[in-house]
């Protein structure tokens, strides 16, 4: 089970968000995905129902 676990304002900022995470061992799913819309529009991040610590954590160290 996935939960959302932020919004950020376009795609861009996305897919800099899903690189920091994917580096970390944490894999995210982009709502919608990238390759639907435009990539000005929002975007919300979610990450899987048990990692949510393992995602507060690494915005703890930025």
């Amino acid at each position: 089970m996935w939960v959302k676990f932020m919004e950020v304002p376009d795609g861009y900022a996305a897919v800099i968000w899903k690189e920091l995470f994917n580096t970390e061992a944490l894999s995210v799913r982009v709502v919608p995905p990238l390759e639907l819309g435009s990539m000005r529009d929002a975007r919300e991040i979610w990450v899987p129902d048990g990692k949510t610590h393992v995602a507060r954590e690494v915005l703890n160290k930025i």
